[in-house]
């Protein structure tokens, strides 16, 4: 091999790709969970509204857990590490701030 040049295990570039992928989706996944509790709380939605997005999270929460399996990824796994600014997706058993 040339100098300059950076063996890549194939395998290992798909399933860190797939973890950062996985990862902001998994972002927008709970940001919108908490956007539409939110809206729940404050009565914005009909119940058909509230259904059809019960019911697209779910569905949304299922195939991540799917792809994480099929990449051999954890939720853990997609919580990456800021250092000092604490972990990137807040633990689940964690209640989200306050609104300011």
């Amino acid at each position: 091999m040339s100098a300059g040049r950076v063996a890549l295990d194939h395998d290992t570039v798909e399933r860190d790709l797939m973890r950062l992928v996985l990862t902001v989706v998994e972002l927008l996944r709970q940001l919108m969970e908490r956007q539409a509790l939110r809206r729940v709380d404050d009565g914005d939605l009909t119940e058909d509204q509230e259904e059809r997005i019960g019911l697209t999270l779910m569905l949304l929460e299922r195939r991540m857990a799917e792809l994480r399996t099929r990449f051999g990824l954890t939720v853990e796994d997609l919580n990456l590490d800021l250092g000092p600014l604490g972990t990137l997706l807040p633990s689940e058993a964690t209640p989200p701030p306050p609104d300011r």
